[in-house]
């Protein structure tokens, strides 16, 4: 009796396993510059100024049978913010804006993934910029995913959101017209062996 318990726990094991077995690990491919945090906002109302942060790394979960388990984690250093102007880019790592020496790291901890079943997400977590902690809603787009010339397995997500340069205590006045930052994320994740 005892041996047929054994045989059908482990009858069961063998089914339950794959399912829990599906998450997939994904390093953010920043080192073959696949991945992208950009940004624009309005200067002065009369036009955009677009720029980028070129040094951040993270990862990211996700399981195409439970997508709703997902989770990210992206880290970013504000010192590599990159707005193609070096004057301006100092100003920006000033004590008026990013701080830099103060605040060197700016973090995304995601709290929840909400698969909407059409290639689309909605993406909920802690941002942390300026050393203050608030939580978002991004909209993301799953790109595409499969093997890479390389031997490897690749998957990508592009989102975006608006924020309000104020709700992290960055009051430098540009005009009324440049109250929010546009950011913009484009990963390409290589998947953990």
């Amino acid at each position: 009796m005892k041996i047929k318990r054994f045989a059908a726990m482990i009858l069961l094991a063998s089914m339950v396993a794959p399912g829990l077995v599906q998450a997939e690990e994904y390093v953010i491919d920043t080192k073959g510059a696949h991945a992208f945090v950009q940004f624009r906002i309005k200067h002065l109302g009369y036009s955009w100024l677009l720029g980028r942060f070129n040094d951040f790394s993270g990862s990211f979960v996700f399981d195409e049978k439970t997508p709703d388990a997902s989770k990210v984690n992206v880290l970013i250093n504000t010192a590599s913010i990159d707005s193609n102007h070096a004057e301006r880019d100092k100003h920006l790592r000033g004590e008026d804006f990013l701080d830099v020496e103060k605040y060197p790291e700016s973090r995304f901890v995601s709290t929840s993934f909400k698969d909407n079943g059409d290639g689309t997400a909605v993406l909920k977590g802690d941002f942390t910029l300026h050393g203050v902690t608030k939580p978002i809603t991004i909209d993301v787009k799953h790109v595409g995913h499969g093997p890479d010339p390389w031997g490897g397995y690749r998957r990508g997500f592009e989102g975006s959101i608006t924020l309000k340069l104020a709700d992290y205590n960055i009051n430098y006045d540009l005009g009324p017209a440049s109250k929010e930052v546009e950011l913009f994320l484009s990963v390409e994740g290589v998947r953990k062996k």
